[in-house]
């Protein structure tokens, strides 16, 4: 498996049977400066959301439409990119899984918003916001937090799913800070890797030196890639 940190909260996962893109901000996104959304998308097969924010829908449409990768999204946010023209689109909701080839993925509970102000100037209610935990064949399981605050079951999470590796936003101001998110993994988690995100922009942290610090003595190992820096695992 191979992750790639595209900058703020947008992944990219490649495993033997699947290249997918999570939360896919890059147009407008400073932290994707210098990278190519065409290398981004290379292959692609899957695009993942976590939510309707548009620091994570991003660019989904137009990759989704010049690429033909199938779309996962909540239910009201799944309809609202079928109206803006993606064709493969599977959808669900918190608690659900969705089965792919060589992969599934699960909505997990975050707290957060997910309403859009988009550009037709209309805000949007485009579902709750969630997590999504990635079963592989043959490979780590990867959760992507979502963008959230800490809350008691995540202990639930780990029970049930037992991630080896965690995307956990630690910018404050939007989603938990570093202290916290660092109290989040070590209490209840037991993550073999944790990548934190949703640092750098402007309005949050700009380094993760806060979980850094909280993660010591951790048996985490913490991955800091630049971005556009990639860990094979």
């Amino acid at each position: 498996m191979k992750i790639t940190w595209l900058g703020h909260a947008a992944f990219r996962i490649e495993t033997a049977k699947a290249k997918i893109l999570v939360d896919p901000f890059l147009t407008y996104n400073p932290a994707f400066a210098g990278q190519d959304i065409k290398d981004a998308a290379e292959g692609l097969t899957h695009i993942l959301l976590t939510h309707g924010h548009g620091d994570h829908v991003g660019d989904t449409v137009q990759i989704a439409k010049e690429t033909g990768a199938v779309v996962l999204a909540n239910y009201d946010l799944g309809v609202w990119l079928a109206k803006k023209g993606v064709e493969k689109l599977e959808m669900g909701n918190t608690g659900g899984t969705v089965g792919f080839e060589g992969f599934t993925a699960t909505f997990t509970n975050a707290l957060h918003s997910s309403a859009s102000l988009t550009e037709d100037g209309v805000s949007h209610c485009l579902g709750n916001a969630n997590g999504l935990m990635l079963h592989f064949d043959d490979e780590l399981s990867v959760l992507h937090m979502g963008d959230t605050d800490i809350f008691s079951d995540m202990a639930l999470i780990n029970e049930l799913h037992q991630p080896d590796i965690g995307i956990v936003p630690i910018g404050d101001r939007f989603t938990m800070g570093g202290a916290v998110a660092a109290l989040a993994c070590q209490r209840f988690f037991d993550f073999k890797h944790a990548l934190p995100c949703h640092y750098g922009l402007p309005g949050v942290d700009q380094t993760p030196e806060k979980f850094v610090k909280g993660m010591e003595g951790s048996r985490t190992r913490v991955e800091t890639p630049a971005p556009g820096g990639s860990l094979t695992f």
